[in-house]
């Protein structure tokens, strides 16, 4: 029972991490100057940013290991697009907040760790399981 709540507790911040990521990531849009560049990618970056938190709740939801893979390679496949989009802003000083960029782009780094690790671990055990 008490290793349930701890599950419980590690999936909750996960998912909050990821809900505080995307309100950085509007943070960091808002921060954008005016320019036809930052208009351009802001439309793309918001989108990719707040699609991995939202694309988390289907990976709760998974229906078998190798669904739980393919949704957490979703998830993993914004976050990449994010830290690029991030890397992009950041090069070109598009953003009048190169702190919050910075912030950014450590966190989404963190969070892509994470995943990469995740969907190792799901293969790992999908090779290790056995059948009654």
């Amino acid at each position: 029972m008490k290793e349930e709540g701890k599950q419980e507790r590690r999936n909750f911040d996960l998912e909050q991490r990821l809900i505080d990521f995307a309100v950085l990531i509007i943070k960091i849009t808002e921060s954008l100057n005016g320019s036809i560049a930052a208009k351009l990618i802001s439309g793309q970056f918001i989108r990719s940013g707040f699609s991995s938190s939202l694309h988390y709740g289907e990976v709760k939801d998974a229906e078998s290991r190798n669904d739980f893979i393919h949704k957490v390679k979703v998830v993993l496949k914004e976050l990449r697009e994010t830290f690029i989009a991030l890397k992009i802003i950041r090069q070109t000083s598009l953003s009048k907040n190169q702190e919050l960029v910075d912030k950014g782009l450590a966190e989404c780094n963190e969070l892509i760790s994470i995943f990469v690790k995740s969907i190792e671990t799901a293969r790992n055990n999908n090779k290790t399981k056995t059948y009654a």
